[in-house]
């Protein structure tokens, strides 16, 4: 089975990395990325707050919602930036950045 993303579907964009490292596309976290991330981990504490009124357990709930909200924050982000750089989605500010290495 081909797990290949690369290999079923062509990129729309200028690709600036065909593969790129985890502390790439970490490092190329746009503004947008961080406010995303930090929305759905805020959202998700006050989710699990909310959840754990009614059996006594706001503390773990709470932080568990929250744990849970900065890790799919956090695949939210990576995804999107992952993307940019390897041209599936528009990466203008990518191909401006790298554009040496092209």
């Amino acid at each position: 089975m081909n797990t290949d993303i690369t290999a079923s579907v062509k990129p729309e964009y200028p690709v600036v990395d065909r593969n790129p490292p985890f502390t790439k596309v970490v490092g190329n976290f746009s503004a947008l990325d961080y406010l995303r991330l930090s929305t759905i981990s805020a959202v998700s504490v006050t989710v699990g707050y909310l959840s754990g009124i009614k059996p006594g357990i706001r503390g773990p709930s709470m932080v568990t919602g929250g744990l849970i909200g900065v890790m799919g924050g956090f695949m939210y982000a990576y995804q999107n930036s992952a993307g940019r750089l390897m041209g599936f989605f528009p990466n203008d500010a990518e191909v401006a950045r790298y554009k040496h290495k092209l």
